[in-house]
């Protein structure tokens, strides 16, 4: 009894999402039936299956999360009682330092991340319209294959449309494997975005609709202990991928702003490793899978363009947040200035990061959404906010919502997949690609940060804020 009221009261709560937006939504009680069916399943496969099919990844999963939840909240504890407070005082003007040695500080994140360095070009795609163009006509001039890994592959009009160009392309031999998160993906579908069309119904699984009368692979992810993977990668021919943070869906194309890169060179050959690894590990094989596609390694090429420079790939795995760690050691060693956007910032290490190096006379701007789609967390941004108005850091709203994840710091620019919360900075599969290359770090300057910044507006008095505003962030700050 204790199991079947576990599934329901998981069931219950995803499909509750349904008919939450402003358009008609007849089809919501069917939504909600095929909600709680397929949660169900979730739950049973999460729970009961993938101990058995990946018991290495179950177990360090679960270890992991433990760790990272018990030092996380004793870290909170320490921060908001005694780091936090003993930074009170007048805040300091300005520095106008000497930016951080680039060389140097990539040397220092060989050894803070133990990653190296491999060589690739990045084009960044800002916006549906940019982003979604080029991926279509990326899949409809496909030759071999098409390989998506994705956190959400909606149901609404325009996934749908996305969808029958894959299947299409499928149909004409490419070979087309979609990786999809079962509980992102879960709690999309049950949730229209206002702008849908109120003549579109969805199909009830994206997962069938895919497969149906095509040659389309589908696999889709377990999340022991409601862990997931939040990774965006599109790699078409082994030769060029999208990475970012778009999922597939009507919110990306039309409503959001929102980012994606479009890479070549041999960097694509290691995220083509990770998206072959990650396919391996969800097929029936499981660990046996993703050791054989581990042992089978990557493809090595050099490559002769004048036009790649060097890249850095940044993950969050299990006992290993590179991403978490390298943003870290950016604010910490940053000199000069700090500009981050990002829809969900809730991590106390960050906060009070950040609050230390505009201290020590770091410019730090911080730009948020003005209406997050996210109920709880908009409410943890509001205390983040406050936190950062105290000490000094210049946040900026920009009009509508924003789901763009990128910094810059004094010049190395971190972009990717990753949220500033506890899910994609210690718990969630995320990936970033990061780089000091000049010429790239000033067109996302110019394209993304300087443009977003004028069109946006600078808080500058803390909101009141209710008990229960306080209590939610504390929930967010463990559960997100």
């Amino acid at each position: 009894m204790k199991t079947l009221f576990c599934v329901l009261v998981f069931s219950v709560s995803l499909a509750g999402c349904a008919g939450t937006s402003g358009t008609q939504d007849s089809d919501a009680p069917m939504r909600k039936i095929a909600g709680v069916s397929q949660a169900a399943v979730l739950y049973v496969r999460s729970s009961k299956i993938e101990p058995v099919l990946r018991p290495v990844s179950y177990i360090t999963t679960v270890a992991s999360l433990l760790t990272k939840s018990a030092g996380g909240a004793l870290g909170r504890v320490v921060i908001n009682t005694a780091l936090m407070p003993a930074l009170d005082g007048p805040i300091p003007p300005l520095a106008y330092a000497e930016p951080m040695d680039l060389a140097a500080w990539e040397s220092q994140l060989d050894r803070v991340t133990n990653t190296k360095q491999t060589l690739g070009s990045i084009e960044f795609l800002i916006d549906g319209e940019e982003y979604f163009s080029r991926l279509e006509k990326a899949i409809e001039s496909a030759n071999d294959s098409i390989d998506i890994r994705t956190y959400i592959f909606d149901n609404d009009d325009y996934a749908v449309t996305v969808a029958d160009k894959i299947k299409a392309r499928s149909n004409d031999d490419v070979r087309v494997r979609i990786l999809i998160d079962s509980l992102g993906n879960l709690k999309a579908m049950q949730a229209n975005p206002d702008s849908l069309p109120e003549s579109h119904r969805g199909p009830l699984s994206i997962s069938m609709y895919l497969k149906d009368h095509s040659k389309v692979k589908v696999r889709n992810i377990a999340n022991p202990w409601f862990t997931g993977d939040h990774t965006k990668t599109t790699i078409i021919d082994k030769e060029v991928a999208f990475v970012g943070g778009m999922n597939i869906g009507r919110e990306y194309r039309y409503d959001w702003h929102d980012m994606m890169m479009e890479v070549r060179g041999p960097v694509v050959d290691q995220l083509q490793y990770e998206s072959d690894k990650a396919w391996a590990r969800a097929g029936l094989l499981g660990d046996v899978g993703n050791f054989l596609a581990f042992i089978k390694g990557k493809r090595s090429r050099n490559s002769e363009n004048d036009s790649v420079y060097p890249l850095r790939i940044l993950q969050t795995r299990s006992f290993d947040s590179d991403i978490y760690k390298a943003q870290i050691a950016a604010i910490r060693n940053a000199r000069s200035y700090i500009l981050i956007q990002n829809a969900y910032f809730s991590d106390d290490r960050i906060l009070y990061e950040l609050a230390v190096a505009r201290r020590r006379g770091v410019d730090v701007r911080v730009i948020l959404p003005t209406r997050g789609n996210h109920g709880p967390m908009n409410s943890s941004n509001q205390i983040a906010i406050n936190q950062m108005l105290q000490h000094g850091i210049r946040v900026y709203r920009f009009p509508g919502m924003t789901h763009v994840k990128a910094a810059i710091f004094d010049g190395w620019a971190c972009v990717g997949s990753a949220n500033f919360d506890k899910l994609s900075l210690k718990v969630n599969k995320e990936l970033n690609l990061a780089t000091s290359d000049p010429d790239t770090v000033a067109e996302l300057m110019n394209r993304l940060f300087i443009p977003d910044l004028m069109a946006s507006t600078e808080i500058n008095q803390p909101a009141d804020t209710t008990m229960m505003a306080r209590v939610t962030e504390m929930l967010v700050d463990e559960l997100l």
